[in-house]
């Protein structure tokens, strides 16, 4: 029997392998998620029929499964595609207090896991234990206040006290002695004080980092909760939990560093809580200052000059998420082309506050994969381009992030659309983006602005180009 249930790990493994490859493109992302599920049902089965499972554990799971699955299918029919960041976010600060759960499980009750006695647990699980308690605790609190700041719970602003980083630095490494102590003796107060001070370092990590950045906080907190399930994984003699504990921890730390290189980040920064940044730069980015007169227009000036147009590049960005505006933006790009008109969708990396945030949205929206690019292919063709559309993005259009040093985003590669013959952008106001700086394109000479709601303005446009 043992042996079965370790095939089926196996199984689950590897389709948990193919999820990640499938979800890598939204042509496959749908067989991905199925390839994910039938791998979480299989190592469920096989988790329920483990040789030694008493029918308690048996029922209690079951308890489990029903309880999170019901709140998790209620969770999934209301939330708006809008607040995913912050919902992974949450879900990420579970799998880290989970993790905290399990450790403190297998300590005061090591007879369960085959890991020694109270007061005698072997040497090399309380290393891999005191690790996964750290890790999840520090996943459990960063998470906590990623959510809080994508929410808008809290500023998105970078929270920057004196002596920030020494104080990180030192705890650092007083969480790494209380390890090692523990290690050596496995004192009960010890494994609390691992626990509370995981729980401060986590929160002191992320505070000091800005909305701007806060996408890749999120993915690099969903490899902490990998590997801290991985960390755990060990201490319980769990391979399949090893195994995508190690799977979501590695995918996480890639695409960190993909996201990173990106937005010109150090990884190390975002690691270590923003250590080495400009904190009187990051906290001058949020100023307003006055840049002049905007040139407000309708949606039928928009409409006449982009039937006029022989190139428009639209770029989509969180304002026509909260909107909900893919569908007639799509339609809006039907129509251009019948006028002849070449229309492109153009996404910065980190649009949306997620990646792939806008890419889902407009395949949502029937919008032809071909027709959608990334920024690097992009961004030379803005200065081609008669029309740019801009749909609710903000920061990552904003010149600021070439020119001014002391802006919060500089550095970060941007969407040339400041290069287009015309740009138009629709907001509902002259707010500033979510990184709190203001964007000095909307005050160009080529730049007219649409105000209102951006699904409203599009019915307009395409109104306009019906007549």
């Amino acid at each position: 029997m043992a042996t079965i249930s370790t095939l089926a790990y196996l199984v689950a493994a590897v389709l948990f392998i193919l999820a990640l490859r499938g979800l890598s493109h939204p042509t496959t992302s749908r067989q991905g998620n199925q390839f994910g599920m039938i791998g979480m049902a299989i190592a469920i089965v096989a988790t329920l029929f483990r040789p030694g499972m008493a029918p308690g554990g048996i029922i209690l799971i079951l308890a489990g499964i029903a309880i999170g699955g019901s709140i998790g299918a209620v969770v999934a029919k209301r939330i708006q595609m809008t607040s995913l960041p912050q919902l992974v976010a949450a879900f990420h600060s579970l799998v880290g207090m989970a993790a905290v759960f399990v450790a403190a499980a297998a300590f005061y009750s090591p007879e369960s896991f085959g890991i020694g006695t109270h007061g005698h647990i072997h040497g090399a699980s309380l290393v891999e234990m005191s690790l996964g308690l750290a890790i999840g605790a520090i996943t459990f609190s960063g998470s906590v206040i990623a959510f809080a700041k994508l929410d808008g719970r809290m500023s998105g602003a970078p929270i920057i006290f004196p002596q920030q980083h020494k104080l990180n630095a030192a705890l650092g490494v007083l969480l790494l002695v209380l390890i090692i102590a523990f290690v050596m003796n496995g004192n009960p107060v010890l494994f609390w004080l691992i626990a509370l001070l995981s729980f401060a370092l986590g929160f002191l990590l992320i505070i000091p980092i800005g909305g701007a950045d806060m996408p890749v906080v999120v993915s690099m907190l969903n490899s902490y909760s990998g590997w801290a399930a991985a960390g755990i994984g060990f201490t319980i003699g769990n391979l399949l939990l090893i195994v995508t504990g190690a799977l979501v921890g590695a995918s996480g730390a890639i695409l960190s560093y993909i996201m990173c290189k990106g937005m010109n980040r150090s990884i190390i920064n975002v690691l270590l809580g923003g250590f080495g940044t400009d904190t009187s730069a990051a906290g001058a980015g949020g100023a307003t200052a006055d840049h002049g007169p905007v040139k407000a227009g309708s949606p039928e000036d928009a409409a006449f000059i982009m039937k006029n147009a022989a190139k428009i590049i639209i770029v989509p960005g969180y304002g026509m998420a909260v909107a909900q505006a893919q569908q007639v933006l799509r339609e809006m790009g039907d129509l251009l082309k019948k006028e002849g008109a070449t229309v492109e969708y153009a996404i910065h990396p980190v649009a949306g506050r997620m990646p792939g945030h806008m890419n889902v949205l407009l395949a949502e929206a029937n919008v032809p994969y071909e027709d959608v690019k990334e920024l690097e292919e992009i961004n030379p063709e803005f200065a081609e381009a008669d029309v740019a559309f801009v749909i609710g993005a903000n920061d990552v259009t904003n010149p600021a992030a070439k020119t001014d040093k002391s802006s919060a985003i500089y550095g970060m590669p941007i969407l040339d659309v400041e290069k287009a013959k015309t740009v138009f952008f629709i907001k509902r106001g002259m707010a500033s983006g979510y990184a709190g700086v203001d964007n000095e394109l909307f005050f160009r000479p080529n730049t007219m602005m649409l105000f209102g709601d951006a699904k409203k303005v599009t019915q307009e446009v395409v109104q306009a180009l019906q007549k």
